[in-house]
């Protein structure tokens, strides 16, 4: 028996004419995520992409993990490959599928007949293949609407392949297939969860981090590594670009009114952030602003931050409350590492009373006290790029 993994496509499934361009983006995801298990045979057919191991020794519980973390994948199965003979499909399908029917109580027979030229229609093989599995699990009773245990039969033009369990894929869209954006990536909650959203729409991501020794400590710009490449695990290798912004905020606050501290800084953070986009071929930026959850995150303020900027701001948790991110951060493994006590350059200098509904006209006069323009081109220059691939 060979097994061999099937993954269902999501949306992928519902393109038209550029289908294709979607299913080879997925499946090069696929080839990237996996390479390091060993080697695959990949075919597709009937929006499944197949996935043969061509070594026994392959770990596929493993292998199983990494694909539910990729998106584009709605769902996925272990199944065995047998000849396209019934005899064959009900001697090693039932083997296969045998410890999830001693597990159950009730169970259902589906057929998917893709190769017409295959001797039985659908209902027979349910037919036949039910009264199988009856005799051979006398324990279990048929449930056509509520079974605990659906025998999927597929035939297909390569084979016949048999399987019992599906799990949920990722969804979404395949990374890569919606263009890149920059994700400003903070060591709070809000962020990665941002970042994950995006990329479950084919965006495929790279994220800024602002940190300012020695206000900010080593620890927090690692944990914020941490962050990106546990986002690696859905996202795909991310390139990093870490800007010291030191400077920068200290001059806002030798020079504008402590209340303009927060918006100001915001808006130097996002002319960084454009000008690293320019350089590096990223058409947008992605913030895990929430509305009203902070001074900084009222509508005015946002107003006054997207005042400098020249490309689209996505925020994709602006509606969400708190316990609705946490809840996508615990799913997704970023929330431990979140809630660690090492504090980001946002909470550098905050003031006590900051403007919750600032002003452009004020917020841009208290910003002119000081030509921040070289330093600005300092903090660019003095980035540090790398990439951070899933941990």
């Amino acid at each position: 028996m060979r097994e061999i993994i099937l993954a269902k496509y999501g949306e992928i499934a519902l393109k038209g004419l550029n289908k294709h361009t979607f299913e080879d983006m997925l499946v090069k995801n696929v080839k990237r995520r996996l390479k390091k298990f060993g080697q695959f045979e990949y075919f597709r057919a009937q929006s499944t992409l197949y996935i043969q191991p061509e070594d026994e020794n392959i770990d596929m519980d493993l292998v199983m993990e990494a694909m539910e973390k990729i998106f584009g994948i709605a769902k996925l199965c272990r199944a065995v490959e047998v000849e396209k003979d019934f005899g064959k499909i009900a001697e090693k399908g039932i083997e296969y599928v045998s410890e999830a029917l001693e597990d159950a109580d009730t169970f259902k027979v589906e057929a998917k007949r893709a190769d017409k030229r295959f001797p039985m229609k659908s209902p027979e093989i349910c037919s036949r293949l039910g009264e199988i599995i009856l005799e051979r699990f006398p324990h279990l009773t048929v449930d056509v609407k509520n079974p605990n245990v659906t025998v999927t039969v597929e035939i297909r033009e390569k084979g016949a392949y048999i399987h019992a369990v599906k799990v949920d894929g990722a969804g979404g869209m395949p990374v890569g297939s919606s263009g890149r954006a920059m994700l400003l990536l903070s060591g709070g909650i809000d962020s990665p969860v941002a970042g994950y959203m995006m990329a479950k729409r084919g965006v495929h991501l790279c994220a800024v981090h602002f940190e300012s020794p020695p206000y900010t400590s080593e620890r927090a710009r690692m944990k914020v590594e941490k962050l990106a490449s546990i986002m690696a695990r859905y996202c795909g290798q991310i390139k990093f670009f870490c800007v010291p912004f030191t400077e920068i905020q200290e001059k806002i606050r030798e020079n504008c009114s402590e209340e303009y501290f927060t918006i100001i800084m915001r808006r130097l953070m996002m002319r960084v952030a454009q000008r690293l986009c320019g350089e590096n071929d990223i058409s947008a930026l992605v913030t895990g602003e929430s509305i009203a959850q902070v001074a900084s995150q009222t509508m005015a303020a946002m107003v006054c931050t997207d005042a400098v900027c020249k490309m689209p701001v996505f925020r994709p948790v602006i509606g969400m409350d708190k316990k609705e991110i946490i809840e996508i951060s615990r799913k997704i493994g970023t929330f431990e590492t979140s809630i660690e006590p090492y504090e980001d350059c946002c909470t550098v200098f905050t003031p006590k009373h900051p403007k919750t509904k600032p002003i452009l006209e004020n917020v841009e006069a208290e910003e002119e006290k000081y030509d921040f323009s070289e330093l600005v081109d300092k903090a660019v220059h003095e980035t540090r790029i790398y990439n951070i691939d899933a941990c």
